[in-house]
């Protein structure tokens, strides 16, 4: 019970803090749509941001990541205690968490070298900067290497199925930026909007999904954690959106914290067999280390606007 809870407050602390961008641009889009175009997203999006995208697509991936499970095992060892279909889930768990490792650690420096940033752990301006090149070199070492470290054939192919879902995710997600332009000036019809947020959601879902994998693969727990986070997330994109945007470092914490879970999947994948609250404390830290210091920018900012 108490591993469960901890798992589903990492789960939860890392889907808000990590979807807040989506949140920006969702608030943008909802801003040129009806009132029943947007009731329709905040309320009946819900269900399918939560049950079909956070609970269907880790159930999902879980069932074709496993040999000899059919998926109704996969349902039946997600909600009951089915010995032999966990079993079975457990024993194929370092090629998911080869391939969502990964992907997180390319997520990591995709954000690190290519998207502007203010970083918190330096000051050095160059990371300030883009820097494309050092990215694509970063990602081709990083699979080299463990392409030559990982022994087993289906955790390689685990693994490279992670790195190719990560450059067709960052794919789409340039052709959303370009159409967000189009979007967010009025032009488009409603229904043109909601399928745009859906997707859009759908690509930072995959984000949360994978990185749910780092705290466990219990589909049950990763519905209920990253499912209460979309749900605030929502609230957040009605409510307390611009008071979120406050906290300056939030996406810095939630992108390092991302990078570290990166490395500790594909340890275990290797091999090293990490506590279970691992994890949840590396996230916890380093998502706090970022609250703590953009409260200190924001009471800077305050003094500053007293002082004038």
């Amino acid at each position: 019970m108490l591993s469960g809870l901890i798992t589903i407050l990492g789960l939860f602390v890392l889907e808000v803090v990590q979807s807040v961008d989506n949140a920006v641009v969702n608030a943008h889009v909802l801003r040129t749509m009806s009132a029943k175009a947007r009731r329709w997203f905040l309320i009946w999006g819900i269900l399918t941001a939560v049950v079909l995208v956070r609970g269907l697509l880790p159930l999902a991936i879980v069932w074709i990541s496993t040999d000899g499970i059919s998926f109704l095992d996969a349902v039946r060892a997600t909600f009951t205690s089915d010995p032999i279909a966990s079993q079975a889930m457990q024993d194929s768990a370092h090629i998911l968490l080869a391939g969502g490792g990964v992907f997180l650690l390319l997520l990591y420096f995709h954000w690190l070298f290519v998207e502007p940033k203010d970083p918190f752990f330096w000051q050095d301006s160059w990371f300030k900067e883009k820097h494309g090149g050092w990215f694509y070199a970063t990602a081709a070492v990083i699979t080299l290497v463990l392409v030559i470290l990982i022994p087993d054939k289906d955790t390689i192919v685990g693994l490279l199925a992670g790195s190719t879902l990560f450059f067709l995710i960052d794919g789409f997600k340039k052709q959303a930026e370009q159409y967000e332009r189009t979007v967010t000036s009025g032009a488009g019809s409603d229904l043109a909007k909601l399928a745009y947020l859906e997707m859009l959601d759908l690509s930072f879902s995959i984000d949360g999904v994978f990185g749910a994998f780092a705290f466990t693969t219990n589909v049950a727990l990763i519905l209920i954690g990253n499912g209460l986070g979309a749900i605030v997330v929502r609230e957040l994109t009605i409510r307390g959106l611009q008071r979120v945007g406050k906290y300056r470092w939030l996406k810095n914490g939630a992108m390092t914290s991302i990078g570290v879970l990166g490395a500790i999947m594909v340890a275990h994948a290797l091999g090293w067999h990490p506590p279970e609250w691992l994890p949840t404390l590396v996230t916890l830290a380093i998502i706090g280390v970022a609250w703590v210091r953009s409260q200190q920018e924001i009471r800077k900012g305050y003094g500053s606007q007293e002082s004038t």
